[in-house]
This record gives structure tokens, sequence and C-alpha cells, in this order.
């Protein structure tokens, strides 16, 4: 059960070579990075794991490596970004009998939209077919489910224990945390505002910020858990620099890169997706020092 779960959760990146295949030897390395930072939970498959790129079985080895390498020491979901309801409960299956304890689900995200009806019956089928508890990854733009949809799904779908809301309107997070009930897991992904939204009462973050930078964000969890919102905003102050970095169209690429100059081996992103020109890793660098980040290159 993922009942407790809360704090830092890095969707964490997956390390491809020039032909697209994972570097098994370097995630994990970077599952033993992330897991050293102090984080809570691990959940490889996500959209800065550029989980949207694999195939069926690459995604089963993926996962694979990362539960051999986590060894049960934290709460371990799997990604789940598909277009159909069958194909998520197969990978559901296949990462349950990996030992996934949960799964991250998005809407579908084709250009299709289903009704409500049919996101909550979508949901519903994947709880039931996996037997995981769910977290709704809420992020397809032209899919986006409102606070009232996310809640009647929790509320109807004993399965769906949580949502991971990514937008960066506040107002939005605040809506569902006020809503929701005391065991609903809220999880924000406004890797610019994860000062507030923990403020606000998000159960903790699963955002491409920590995967970037794990320690700082440890940190700035724990300052607002002891209540000192002076450290948590400095904190918070420094890490907007990385974020505005990191932000762009190629973020996977850019949280490797953030990675690999931290001595993290983190190879490339699969094609088309680019690796970050000169001036933006120049930018991504001085984001790190600003944490006090001592650079240095993953051979």
């Amino acid at each position: 059960m993922l009942s407790d779960l809360r704090g830092v959760i890095p969707p964490i990146s997956t390390p491809f070579d020039a032909q697209g295949n994972v570097i098994h030897a370097a995630l994990a390395e970077i599952v033993e990075f992330q897991i050293a930072a102090g984080v809570h939970g691990l959940i490889p498959g996500g959209s800065t794991g550029e989980g949207h790129t694999f195939e069926r079985e690459d995604f089963a080895r993926m996962f694979e490596t990362v539960a051999k390498t986590n060894r049960g020491r934290l709460p371990l979901l799997a990604g789940l970004i598909v277009n159909s309801t069958q194909e998520a409960i197969i990978r559901g299956r296949m990462a349950r009998d990996l030992g996934a304890q949960g799964l991250q689900v998005t809407p579908v995200h084709y250009l299709f939209k289903p009704d409500e009806e049919a996101t909550l019956a979508h949901f519903r089928a994947v709880a039931e077919g996996t037997g995981l508890p769910i977290l709704i990854y809420n992020v397809i733009p032209w899919n986006y489910l409102s606070p009232a949809l996310l809640l009647r799904i929790m509320r109807e779908v004993p399965g769906v224990v949580g949502v991971k809301q990514s937008s960066g309107d506040l107002k939005l997070l605040a809506d569902l945390v006020l809503q929701a009930r005391p065991q609903d897991l809220i999880f924000t992904a406004i890797d610019a505002l994860l000062y507030p939204s923990y403020a606000l009462g998000a159960r903790g973050t699963i955002s491409a910020l920590p995967a970037a930078s794990p320690h700082a964000n440890v940190a700035l969890w724990d300052a607002v858990q002891r209540g000192d919102h002076a450290t948590a905003k400095a904190l918070h102050e420094r890490l907007l620099v990385l974020w505005n970095a990191l932000s762009a169209e190629n973020l996977p690429a850019n949280v490797k890169y953030a990675l690999a100059c931290q001595g993290v081996p983190s190879g490339l992103s699969r094609a088309p997706m680019p690796m970050p020109d000169a001036a933006r890793q120049a930018a991504i660098c001085a984001g790190l020092e600003g944490l006090g980040v001592a650079l240095r290159k993953a051979a």
C-alpha cells in the first residue's frame, strides 16, 4: 500500500546510447545517486524518463534494472504513458510482477479525448486489471482533468489513490488539496512552485527538478516540514534559477546534462530529442553552482 507515500519522488532519467538503447549500468548509477541524496521514492518510466518512447519489452527490462538496483529500499512506482486501457493493463501487470508497488498513469494522450465516463472507466479497469494503486498523472494538455473529475475518480474507484498535478496554475492544485480527503495523495509537479505547493498541503513532489537536483530538493522538503520557511524560500529562489535553465521542450535531455555535471553518467535522449546547446548548458551549470554543487563531468 502507498498510504504513507510522501516527500520527494523523482521520475528518474533513462540513459540511452546513440542507437537509442538503454544503458543499464548507467541507469543503476542514477538510481544509486537518487537514493544517496535521500529521496523518498522512485518512478521510472515517467515523462522525464522518456517513458513515452518505450516499447513493451524495452519498458520491462528498464523497470527490472531499477527494481533490482533499488532492492526494496524505497517505494517504487511505474510510470505508464500509453494510449489504450489494454496496454496500460499489460504494462502495469509487467511492472507489478517486477516489484512495482503502484502506478503513475496518464489519461490517454492521442488526438481523441474520451468523455468523463470513459475516463473513469479507463482508470477503474487499470486499477482492477493490475491490482495496484494508481496515481493519476494529470499532464496531458488536451485531456487535462478538472479537479472535480479527479476527485470523482478517487471517490468512485478505490484503486485510484491520488493525483500528480502537473500544471503551472497553482490554484488548480490548491482547489484539489482543499477538496481532497485526508487519505487522497495529492502530489505537485509544478516545478517552479514546489515551496508554495508544500505550504498548501501537497504530499510531496513527483517532478523533473528533483530528478536533476535531488539533494537541494530534499533539503527544501525538509525545511518546509520543520517550519523553517526562511530556509525554504531561499532554496526555492535558487532552485527556480535552475528550473528556468532546465525548462524547455527538451527537458529530459536537460535533466540528463544536469546529472552529468554532477558526475552521474546519464547518456543521451532518444531521437529526435536534442541535447542542450552551449547556452543552455551554461545556464544549467550556473543554476547548479548557485545551489552549491561542485561541478564534475561524468566519465
